[in-house]
């Protein structure tokens, strides 16, 4: 129960400083996004992952903050990760823009065995990198992402990124 208030409390900072900006720094809700792809858990064999996402974006520079909540399932073993992670989008080079980012997350880690079923909390680390290719109505990106957690977690995914206004 301790690990579980602890995650709980990080889970609301993490919320707070997204959605409680300060004047001088304002980052403003610039989209909403989905993604899907093949996780690769320590231990689990592959498992198919989905996800959803919010950007903000601060006016001006290249950094965006992307809060979401990931989900994977390997058999008995499954994965729910809210997730924070900050990104730098690096000057666009033709139509595709490349990006770097690194964050931090919350495991809630699952094992479904006959009889009482096992829970785990974990915190973890997450790099990752990938490339962002607009289209006339939304972003399409592709995304590596390696998650150090004591079940490290490579995922290769792909998704797309609603705009909501004009950034």
């Amino acid at each position: 129960m301790k690990s579980f208030a602890v995650a709980a409390s990080l889970a609301l900072a993490f919320l707070a400083f997204a959605l409680v900006p300060s004047s001088a720094t304002a980052f403003d809700l610039s989209a909403i996004g989905v993604r899907a792809g093949e996780m690769d858990p320590e231990g689990a064999g592959g498992a198919f992952t989905v996800g959803g996402h919010l950007e903000f974006e601060q006016s001006g520079t290249r950094l965006h903050l992307q809060p979401g909540v990931l989900f994977w399932s390997s058999g008995s073993l499954s994965d729910v990760n809210p997730n924070f992670d900050v990104m730098y989008h690096f000057q666009r080079a033709g139509t595709v823009s490349p990006y770097v980012g690194g964050g931090a997350g919350l495991h809630f880690y699952s094992l479904d065995l006959p009889g009482p079923n096992e829970t785990n909390t974990d915190i973890g680390l997450n790099l990752l990198g990938g490339l962002l290719i607009p289209a006339s109505t939304l972003r399409l990106f592709v995304e590596g992402r390696y998650v150090a957690t004591d079940r490290s977690q490579a995922m290769i995914a792909g998704g797309a990124t609603f705009p909501l206004g004009h950034h």
